[in-house]
């Protein structure tokens, strides 16, 4: 199951996490969690967990109750440290460091603070952490946010270039129809492509179910987010002890193939659809190291030009041709000032530093 995946992300839905009578956190539930991961050690592991709002009505003598919108945000302010120090807590004992990062719908949909994102969260899982993401619903409006942590997960995948995507869910995968009430309905167990009808099964967002805010609609939703962005999507049900473990070992669920891989996807992204805002033209040996897979230096870079900032995309020049297309991670005005310096100058001359390179070899396209 997991043999061949290197990023993996993994969903945690509040009805999985969260008794949905007492809106108590479900310990044992959480401790057989770090332990499956455990057994993942040499994968790079990203957790999307609900719960804070869940937690924190307990918190705040809040179950059972209908919460307005800043009642939610106060739920999840209080719910948040608990859930971050429950899975501290688990995770710790098998000597896995956790970081916590709360994102909004602009996080991800803004190019700039979609790289900024990126790079923090590859840099922890360099460093061996398992981040623990969740939607920062102390501050987002309906207007901005996600409201439910599908779609979120789906784009956490995209960001970091999973090779899977797991939702760990209250039913164990896509079925033609609702089969809690409908007999008849039959399971899915693998998805090739995302067709309308496919779509369509998922109805319409279930935002009243259990404590949790999704249902298959978003599930959906994510899995088309996901598989177009290289990555395979499994929908399971995570609701019994060691569900992870399960999963590897063989149990019920629906898989959703990839249309490509992660790192294919994000270069079609790149070099495809999005409109270059600016150029760096750049020098001859710039030229030969981009083709042996180096990233791109401001000591190659010769003239900047356009309208640019962190985060765009761009077109690199080399005698007059467009040879590459990239993100970048340093603004116009900055770009100008550090070209042909060498990488360790950067900082002396901007007082800080975005990274060594201006385009990241992992943002950048050969034509």
């Amino acid at each position: 199951m997991f043999a061949d995946v290197q990023t993996l992300v993994i969903k945690i839905g509040s009805a999985i996490l969260v008794d949905g009578q007492t809106q108590a956190l479900r310990k044992d539930w959480l401790d057989a969690l770090a332990s499956d991961l455990a057994a993942l050690k040499d994968k790079r592991i990203i957790l999307v967990s609900s719960g804070a709002i869940a937690l924190g009505r307990q918190r705040l003598n809040l179950v059972g109750a209908s919460l307005s919108l800043s009642e939610k945000q106060a739920c999840a302010a209080a719910g948040q440290s608990s859930l971050t120090r429950a899975y501290d807590d688990a995770l710790g004992h098998h000597g896995i460091t956790t970081a916590q990062a709360l994102l909004t719908l602009h996080d991800t949909e803004h190019r700039r603070r979609w790289l900024n994102a990126r790079s923090t969260l590859d840099t922890l899982l360099g460093l061996g952490a398992i981040p623990i993401i969740n939607e920062n619903d102390t501050v987002a409006t309906d207007e901005i946010r996600y409201g439910d942590n599908d779609r979120l997960a789906a784009r956490t995948a995209q960001m970091v270039g999973a090779d899977m995507l797991i939702l760990l869910s209250d039913i164990d995968g896509l079925y033609t129809a609702d089969p809690r009430s409908d007999s008849t309905a039959r399971h899915i167990p693998l998805i090739e492509a995302l067709s309308d009808d496919i779509m369509a099964m998922g109805g319409a967002p279930n935002a009243a179910a259990g404590v949790g805010s999704g249902g298959m609609a978003t599930k959906l939703a994510a899995a088309k987010i996901a598989t177009q962005a290289g990555c395979d999507m499994i929908i399971c049900d995570g609701r019994s002890i060691g569900a992870l473990a399960s999963l590897k070992n063989g149990a019920k669920h629906s898989r959703f193939k990839a249309q490509s891989n992660p790192r294919k996807a994000r270069a079609q992204w790149i070099g495809g659809t999005l409109k270059p805002s600016g150029m760096l033209h750049i020098d001859l040996g710039a030229m030969k190291a981009l083709k042996k897979g180096s990233s791109l230096l401001p000591a190659g870079v010769t003239r900047v030009s356009g309208e640019f900032e962190k985060g765009d995309a761009v077109s690199v020049i080399a005698n007059d041709i467009e040879i590459a297309r990239g993100l970048v991670a340093y603004d116009l005005q900055e770009a100008d000032r550090i070209k042909g310096l060498k990488s360790a100058e950067i900082s002396t001359e901007l007082g800080y530093e975005h990274g060594a390179a201006i385009i990241h070899r992992d943002n950048l396209v050969m034509l």
